[in-house]
């Protein structure tokens, strides 16, 4: 089709969807100025982390906190635009990348009104805060065609915690063979990991004045209304169910998503999780002592909370032979054995490559949505304060009405997904 037609054919549904600059340039379009441009949802901490990622340009911002706002502003500069709704951001025509690094509970609506704009998205970490709004997000980006990248990256580049290497040799080894099946992988303190348990919420908040500055009833969005404190938001929101699950929902699709890599486990889920914990409050996010998840094959990953584990667990233990902290191995001679066995097959880790070629990112809207499964099971487990049973296929917990109603959580009139 000639660009003309092209152009008049999506000039009909013009009223129906936002059509971004690159869609309408094809295949290996460049902005003019060689570069994509973005906007970012939530500048108070994460977002202007984000400001300069190569390769783009930053022509929008949003924050509900006018004070976020203005300082995003200062540090972008006068020309780009600035709103306080993000569907105005979303609508932006001169936007083709939407990054959301708002609290968890706005990520699956931002994502799927996103991906319904002709966006593509980088959303931060966790994906979702329930598993249900993680299979609407897929869902959406699958129907539109959307890219998208999760922001975590640990499963394709930097050193991973607590191992002195990238997560390509870990994924070599266990591909090899020579650690045996089924795997333990067990994440905690001793193997390199830290759960953040400073993420706790305060059962009993004292209801308070909202600043002038800070649009609380959009904060809140789709979340249950709760009187107004400053712990509730901002820097520590992390502490209470309605927004995320504490230091497991900050950090657990970090720590697990590499494992559902390292495991091949891209296309579905563990069939169980067990906790240990104490009594979790209903609003404020607790701690916890063990999460154990177990697949249909046998395979486990078992994350140690405030009782930290063995000082002498293996990261992943087989077998035929366990892999410990620092990249060290006990099977004689594995070093050169394993020199013998081809690498990985490489991933895509170029998001803004992927923009361009629209060939999926390493870390997307399916295996992402697997791994934010895995947190969203234990976070369950734990509000529940019991194990469960789970269908990676249909994806329902088995016999229990309770923990089935958490999977797809009412939302605060008028918001929906």
């Amino acid at each position: 089709m000639k660009r003309r037609e092209f152009l008049k054919t999506f000039a009909g549904m013009a009223a129906l969807t936002v059509v971004p600059r690159h869609v309408l340039g094809g295949v290996g379009y460049t902005a003019p100025s060689d570069q994509l441009t973005k906007g970012i949802i939530g500048v108070g901490g994460m977002g202007r982390g984000h400001y300069g990622y190569a390769g783009t340009r930053l022509v929008a911002i949003c924050d509900v906190d006018k004070n976020h706002l203005e300082a995003g502003r200062q540090l972008a500069g006068e020309k780009v635009a600035t709103y306080s709704d993000y569907r105005q951001l979303i609508a932006d025509p001169n936007v083709d990348i939407v990054h959301i690094a708002t609290p968890p509970h706005w990520h699956g609506i931002m994502s799927v009104e996103a991906a319904a704009a002709g966006k593509d998205i980088w959303c931060e970490k966790p994906m979702t805060r329930t598993i249900g709004e993680g299979k609407r997000v897929k869902e959406a980006v699958e129907r539109n065609g959307n890219i998208f990248r999760l922001n975590t990256w640990f499963r394709f580049t930097d050193t991973f915690y607590g191992m002195n290497t990238t997560v390509d040799k870990i994924k070599k080894l266990v591909d090899s063979g020579m650690l045996g099946w089924p795997l333990k992988v067990t994440i905690s303190k001793h193997t390199g990991f830290d759960w953040k348990f400073f993420w706790v919420g305060q059962p009993q908040l004292e209801e308070m004045k909202v600043p002038a500055e800070l649009d609380y009833d959009m904060w809140l969005g789709p979340a249950p209304y709760k009187p107004y404190n400053p712990h509730r938001v901002h820097g520590t929101f992390r502490g209470y169910w309605d927004y995320d699950a504490g230091g497991l929902g900050d950090m657990g699709q970090h720590y697990i998503d590499p494992v559902q890599y390292l495991l091949g486990k891209d296309d579905t889920s563990p069939v169980s999780v067990e906790i240990d914990a104490p009594q979790q409050h209903p609003d404020a996010v607790g701690t916890w002592r063990k999460i154990e998840y177990t697949y249909d094959d046998g395979c486990k990953i078992v994350l140690w909370g405030e009782d930290n584990g063995d000082p002498n667990d293996a990261y992943i233990e087989g077998p035929n032979g366990k892999l410990y902290r620092n990249f060290r191995c006990d099977i004689p001679d594995w070093e050169a054995k394993l020199a013998e066995y081809p690498d990985p097959m490489p991933q895509q880790t170029d998001f803004l490559d992927c923009v361009r070629t629209r060939r999926k990112f390493a870390l997307n809207e399916q295996n992402g949505f697997r791994s934010a499964t895995i947190v969203n099971m234990g976070a369950v487990a734990l509000r529940l304060g019991r194990s469960l049973r789970f269908d990676p296929e249909k994806l329902q917990f088995i016999d229990d009405d309770a923990a089935n109603r958490l999977i797809d959580q009412p939302m605060r009139a008028p918001w929906t997904i």
